[in-house]
This record gives structure tokens, sequence and C-alpha cells, in this order.
């Protein structure tokens, strides 16, 4: 199973970080075959938030057919403008079967169209402007993760880290998110 995290400069590093450490330890628990990666629009380095530079495992042109899909949210207002992004989330999205993202990652989804009359949430903070730049969604307050089909979206940063622990439920089952949770030494649910 490819699992990939969308990463670019000013994304949160916990949005990425958290459901990367969950993946990572749930596969490595599980002894399974899941590949966990990072993928930006090319190859160079990420510069996400606070200076926390990282190397993507792929970019837009490498990157493997994907079973999940993560778009992660810092300062995303840049990547909103950037058509590119947009077409390849776009495409991305349309043909992973499990989608979701992590605080302001809901901004990109939404910019997609694939969240049309869904049920999302975001970040506290950035809740009344997700509802207001996309009037189609129904952003739903108090939830550290909603899940509408095959989109799950997550409140902010350590949110993500519910969210994917939730996945890992959906995926093995809920007896391992919580075994990865204690690894993690998280406490959850």
């Amino acid at each position: 199973m490819n699992i990939g995290i969308y990463i670019y400069d000013d994304a949160e590093v916990l949005d990425f970080s958290g459901p990367f450490e969950v993946f990572s330890t749930a596969k490595r628990l599980a002894n399974n075959d899941w590949q966990v990666s990072l993928i930006a629009q090319t190859n160079g380095p990420v510069n996400a938030r606070g200076g926390f530079s990282v190397n993507p495992h792929y970019s837009f042109a490498d990157c493997p057919e994907l079973d999940v899909f993560i778009v992660v949210g810092g300062d995303h207002t840049h990547e909103l403008e950037k058509s590119a992004v947009i077409e390849w989330l776009t495409h991305t999205a349309s043909t992973t079967k499990r989608v979701a993202s992590v605080c302001t990652g809901a901004f990109l989804l939404a910019k997609t169209g694939l969240l049309c009359k869904k049920n999302v949430t975001t970040h506290w903070q950035d809740q009344s402007d997700l509802a207001a730049m996309f009037k189609d969604l129904t952003v739903i307050a108090n939830k550290r993760w909603v899940t509408d089909g095959k989109f799950t979206t997550s409140g902010g940063i350590s949110a993500g880290i519910d969210m994917s622990l939730a996945l890992v439920a959906e995926l093995i089952n809920k007896e391992h998110a919580l075994l990865t949770a204690k690894q993690m030494e998280y406490a959850w649910l």
C-alpha cells in the first residue's frame, strides 16, 4: 500500500510529520508492506514552517500511484494560486481510494472541487474562512476529524495524528491503531 503525504514550502511541520510517524509506526508494528512517502511539486528540499528543511521522496513527475493520499496545511495561500499544484491534487485525489487533509490542507482539497457538498473540518481558526471561500461545503466545528465518503478532513496540527490513527483503524483495525498510539505514547480516544 502506498501512502503519500503532500508537502510544500511553509507547510506545518506536525501536519506531515505526525501522520508520517503514525503510518510508519503502524507499518513497523504490523510488519506490513506499506510505503509511506512525502511528495512535493519538485525533488528539491521543501522549507516547512520554522525553517524546517525536508527532502521529499517523490515529486509530481515520479510519484507512484497512491492508495492513501494526505494533503497537509500550513501557509497554503500560494499553493491555492498554483494551477499545476491544483491540477495534480485533483488528479491524484480523484484516483486515490482514501483522501485526507490536515488543518488548512482542506482549502487545497476544496479548490479541486472534489469536496463539493461534503462535510469537512479544518483548524478552528480557519473554519469561517473555509466556509466563506467554499460555500458548497458544510464546515463542522468541534470535531478532531470528519469523514464523508472517501474524504477525511481534520482540525489543525495534532488533530492530524488523531485522524491518521482513525485511518489505521480503518485500514487494519482499531486494536492496531490503539497499539500504534501506545507505541507513540500518544493518548488517543
